[in-house]
């Protein structure tokens, strides 16, 4: 059977001025240039007059090894979005403005995801001590992995957040 371990959970929010497309692309294209595979399992829009309600989940993955596997969670959480047009030098540009901007995301490393060391109870025995004595330092460094990928996901989304809104 496959092992699903919850590495890490980080959120991103932002209020006010930003593009909601241009994030979303940039986002998914920042996954998909790491190795990912996207696929988007829930798109939710709800609108209320000029308002929309956004709610998006994706899960991202990406074999490292025969054995492991990192997974990742992000769900897209936007309130009361609306359209706007903004001067940014001199010219008029069509952007979004946020009540909430919300990225969650969760990170899982999954060992034995072919589940090749499940087919007989003798596999599990020897599942087990692989994990308690032969390769420990390596489930420690793919975890330090899949942190690492989050945190950098985050910082990336961040500082898209924060240039958007400069403009």
């Amino acid at each position: 059977m496959v092992e699903k371990d919850e590495i890490c959970k980080e959120k991103v929010s932002h209020i006010g001025l930003g593009d909601f497309k241009a994030a979303y692309s940039h986002a998914y294209s920042w996954i998909k240039d790491r190795g990912f595979t996207i696929t988007e399992d829930k798109y939710e829009e709800k609108v209320e007059g000029t308002s929309k309600d956004i709610n998006v989940e994706w899960t991202a993955s990406k074999k490292i090894t025969d054995y492991f596997k990192i997974v990742l969670k992000v769900r897209w959480l936007v309130i009361g979005l609306v359209d706007v047009e903004v001067e940014i030098d001199g010219k008029k540009k069509q952007m979004n403005k946020y009540k909430k901007l919300e990225l969650e995301i969760k990170s899982i490393l999954e060992k034995d995801y072919g589940n090749s060391w499940t087919n007989k109870p003798s596999h599990k025995f020897f599942k087990e001590a692989y994990h308690k004595y032969i390769v420990p330092q390596r489930i420690q460094d793919k975890e330090t992995q899949c942190s690492k990928m989050v945190q950098d996901f985050k910082e990336e989304m961040k500082a898209f957040f924060e240039l958007t809104a400069r403009r």
